[in-house]
């Protein structure tokens, strides 16, 4: 699944400029609540990702059992503060 998949499925549209500023919390509501179902890690790394870009992630040694997912989550975090860092 896609990035532009995942902004269809939670914000109805494909297209991150024309989120609805409304759409946003009830998206990070079904989010929260996919993460708490899913079982397939990769599943469960976007939807964390997602959540993080929304400031809304938990945390994550609470969300991934295993250290390399924790350890990728951890990466993930750095490369987004880097990549905010302006020259």
């Amino acid at each position: 699944m896609t990035f532009e998949d995942q902004l269809e499925r939670y914000f109805g549209t494909r297209d991150p400029a024309t989120i609805a500023p409304q759409a946003v919390p009830a998206a990070i509501e079904r989010m929260q609540v996919d993460l708490g179902l899913a079982t397939v890690p990769g599943e469960r790394f976007v939807l964390w990702c997602m959540l993080f870009m929304f400031g809304q992630a938990p945390d994550i040694d609470e969300t991934f059992e295993d250290r390399s997912e924790r350890d990728l989550a951890r990466d993930f975090i750095e490369m987004s503060e880097q990549a905010g860092q302006v020259s």
